[in-house]
């Protein structure tokens, strides 16, 4: 991505709950994901397959997310994830502590001096 809008470290920490979200309206394959996150994000998430499947799988032995293999058109087996129960607790935790973190950032950065 050139001129990249922000420092991608910032990024790092939130691969996992950006999965999470993206899993929480349904069931999806890899590159699925990759072109989800890029679609609500205005194309400023573009996770490369380096980044997203380690992700997955780390999430997966975790026990949040479960996978299964579908055969869809043209005969191509995908491979399909989806989040466990424990997952969706998850999710809705992350998604809470972010909005909260979120929050507190904006307040910081909006306060003048």
């Amino acid at each position: 991505m050139e001129d990249e809008p922000f420092d991608r470290e910032l990024l790092k920490g939130s691969i996992g709950l950006l999965i999470l979200r993206l899993l929480s309206s349904r069931d999806m394959y890899g590159y699925e994901i990759i072109l989800e996150a890029s679609r609500r994000s205005d194309d400023v998430f573009r996770f490369k397959e380096g980044t997203l499947y380690p992700a997955l799988h780390h999430l997966e032995r975790q026990g949040y997310l479960r996978s299964y293999w579908q055969t869809g058109q043209n005969n191509r087996r995908r491979k399909y994830y989806g989040l466990t129960a424990s997952g969706r607790r998850l999710a809705e935790r992350r998604h809470r502590e972010w909005l909260h973190f979120t929050r507190a950032i904006n307040a910081v950065l909006a306060e003048e001096s």
